[in-house]
Order: C-alpha cells, then structure tokens, then sequence
C-alpha cells in the first residue's frame, strides 16, 4: 500500500486516504491485532472522517494474524485501563449493558454504507471478533492461510458485534450454526467454495489481489455502483415482484441522471 499521511492513527488503527481508496490497517501485530473497547471506538472514528471522495475502503492488518478476536483482558477482573470490565458490565442495568453493547457494535456497522464498498484483506487468524471485522465489509479477499473461527459460544457467549447476519446471509443457516456452535476452523478453500469469501490467494499476493479488486470496482460510475449495491441489499427482505419494482425505479433513477433529467 502507498505510503501517505495518517488521518487518524490510535489505540491499533490507522486510516490513510487516496483519493478514492481508504486504507484502515489495524496496527497491533505484536498482540495479533486483539480487539479492545478502544480500538472499537477509533474504528467506528474512522468511518466517520471519511472524506466524501472515498469510494472504496480496505481493511487490512499488520502481521501474520487479521485479529486473533477480543482481548482476554477484557474478561479479567481489572480490565482494561479506564475500561470497566466485562465483570463490571455484566452487573449493570439492562438499559446499560445493552447501551454498551450497542456502542461496541458501531465500529462493525459503518462497512457497508451505501456510498462505499468494503473490502477485508485478511490473512492468518481471523477469531471471534476479528471474523466479525472481516463480515462487516461487503467482500472478502483471503491468503491461503486463513483462519476464520466463531469462538464466542465454545466461551459460553453469543457473536454480538454484528456478524451473525451476514454470515448468515453468505453461507446459510446451517452451516452457519455449525460454525458457530462448533467453533472451528474455517479454512481459505472452504471459505470461497460458500461464498465466505470472493477470492483466496498466495499471502505474498494478497494486497496486489487487493488493489486489482479496488481498481475494478472504480472502473464503474459511482452512483451505478451505489444504486446496485441498494438493490441488491435489499433483495432479500423483498418478494420477487417487490424487487423488479425497486429494479425498475432505480433504472428510471439511472436513465434520467444520464440523460441530464435527474432531480
């Protein structure tokens, strides 16, 4: 990736921009780029100081690991410094709790905006909450090495940030069930066979891979690409009528704005 000036760099996160391309690298590879409180709020800052230009956005990881998941010591009686514990939330309010929760889980949301497409660059581990990341972006390109694992329920937990539906949608209700309630490891093959993934290549090829994907998306006009990605959202909260209604609707958008008609 090209080498630019930093837009926000803190708690494991850094955000670069050029032009069109986003570039957030989480930046902890010591620690296998764990999750914490900290870096789920200077994820979701980075969604919002996107610039306007931005019409693509990678999310990618120092190291040999994407995100080994959430940091152990979130469940130590200390936590994290200035951090209340999970112990401490668990004896909070419902209201609280799910606040919280809510809160943690806007650093998953922002990936699939409408005026952007995401995509994860993801090699090595990609555990619990660092599986999650790499579900909230719209694609996935993995090396050969992955490792995606939904460990939460082996720790007697649910998935809550946000991957549940999305892993859902890509692979199915059972298998997704299995993966969750089983833990396992999921591998590159297995990853691109059900739809996981959109791509699986050597690690040495894996931000070349990246920036082709990038270009490609940029080849189209932009409000195509963002009146495509609404349809196709949308399709399956929609009947089959439904959706040759709303395909008709934003062609007559697309036509119009062509032809120097639009609103």
């Amino acid at each position: 990736m090209a080498s630019l000036d930093p837009v926000l760099d803190k708690d494991g996160v850094r955000l670069t921009v050029d032009d069109a391309i986003a570039t957030v690298t989480l930046t902890n590879p010591a620690k296998r780029n764990a999750q914490s409180p900290a870096l789920w709020r200077a994820l979701a800052e980075a969604g919002r100081q996107l610039p306007g230009t931005v019409r693509v956005v990678v999310l990618r990881a120092e190291g040999q690991s994407f995100s080994a998941g959430l940091d152990r010591q979130a469940f130590t009686p200390e936590g994290f410094d200035g951090e209340p514990s999970f112990i401490d939330l668990a004896r909070g309010s419902d209201a609280e709790l799910d606040a919280t929760i809510a809160e943690y889980q806007e650093a998953f949301t922002w990936w699939r905006r409408s005026d952007i497409v995401s995509v994860a660059a993801v090699q090595g581990h990609a555990i619990g909450a660092g599986f999650q990341l790499a579900l909230a972006c719209d694609l996935r390109v993995v090396a050969d090495d992955v490792q995606f694992a939904m460990r939460e329920t082996s720790l007697g937990l649910v998935p809550d940030l946000a991957g549940t539906h999305p892993l859902v949608g890509l692979v199915g209700y059972a298998r997704a069930l299995e993966i969750c309630a089983t833990g396992r490891y999921v591998t590159a093959d297995e990853a691109v066979q059900t739809g996981l993934a959109n791509v699986a290549v050597p690690p040495a090829d894996l931000d070349g891979a990246v920036r082709d994907l990038a270009a490609a998306l940029l080849a189209a006009p932009r409000d195509a690409v963002i009146e495509t990605k609404a349809l196709l959202r949308g399709a399956g909260g929609r009947t089959y009528e439904d959706q040759r209604v709303a395909e008709r609707a934003a062609q007559a958008r697309r036509l119009r704005d062509l032809a120097g008609l639009g609103e």
